[in-house]
């Protein structure tokens, strides 16, 4: 069985971190080396996420993807998943992201929350995680497969570090208290156009909602959040496919605007 076998498990490891470091996409993992499973998925990130932390990159949060029905029907997926964040993935508003770095690019709109305090130990209740949130920002997430053209299953994707590519984050901090995540309208644009709408309600029905399912699912595996971590909380719309040239700038009410530009 595949769970008596690490030899495949690294196998499928070592394929996907050539595919990123050669910028190639390869064939789905789950057809190549027969994975199946999410544990064993996770376990093949956690691979990759430590061979990228041996470079001298350090984590600096999770993201959540899959959390919008849109997005799970744009991939054929039925349920979100999460992924680690490097600090050599982060970029600011109105930043010129390098194209080169991608494989086959996406970007999608995004609430992002940066913690005040560590979430660890035993399970939190709703209120208690909401005290170890600072404050909200906007984001784009620019999402990247190593899989080709994104024929991608659950499994593919969570070892694919939950396809995490790279992400923006904008200049001003929001304070949560007035705002109503569930109900902000989201629209992104590209080279002017309208290319994605959305709300905080696609987004597993709330950001927050979002948000404390990763806590939870991060406490069960005995893992934590840290202080100061970022938290991108899922897509409010459709992914945006991008190339060389491409001008993002994004909306997100009561947050404000971000932008990129693909260079």
């Amino acid at each position: 069985m595949l769970e008596e076998d690490p030899s495949k498990i690294r196998a499928a490891a070592s394929a996907l971190w050539e595919a990123r470091k050669n910028k190639k996409p390869i064939p789905p993992i789950t057809e190549t080396y027969g994975i199946r499973g999410l544990e064993i998925s996770y376990e093949i990130a956690k691979i990759n996420n430590a061979e990228r932390l041996s470079t001298g990159v350090r984590q600096i949060g999770r993201k959540i993807g899959l959390t919008s029905k849109v997005v799970q029907a744009q991939l054929g997926v039925d349920q979100p998943d999460f992924g680690t964040l490097f600090s050599d993935m982060e970029y600011l508003d109105s930043d010129n992201i390098p194209i080169s770095k991608l494989l086959q690019p996406k970007v999608e709109a995004e609430v992002a929350f940066v913690l005040s305090k560590e979430v660890q130990g035993q399970m939190p209740s709703y209120g208690e995680f909401l005290n170890c949130i600072l404050y909200a920002l906007p984001a784009l997430e620019i999402v990247d497969s190593a899989i080709e053209n994104w024929k991608i299953k659950l499994e593919d994707t969570v070892a694919d570090n939950a396809s995490c590519g790279l992400f923006v984050l904008g200049n001003q901090p929001v304070s949560l208290g007035n705002l109503d995540l569930a109900g902000v309208g989201m629209s992104l644009r590209k080279n002017g156009k309208i290319e994605s709408i959305g709300s905080g309600a696609a987004c597993l029905n709330h950001p927050l909602r979002a948000a404390y399912w990763l806590a939870k699912n991060l406490i069960e595996r005995g893992q934590a959040l840290k202080e100061g971590e970022i938290i991108l909380s899922g897509a409010l719309g459709p992914m945006v496919s991008v190339q060389l040239g491409d001008d993002i700038h994004a909306e997100i009410q009561g947050l404000g605007s971000i932008s990129c530009k693909m260079v």
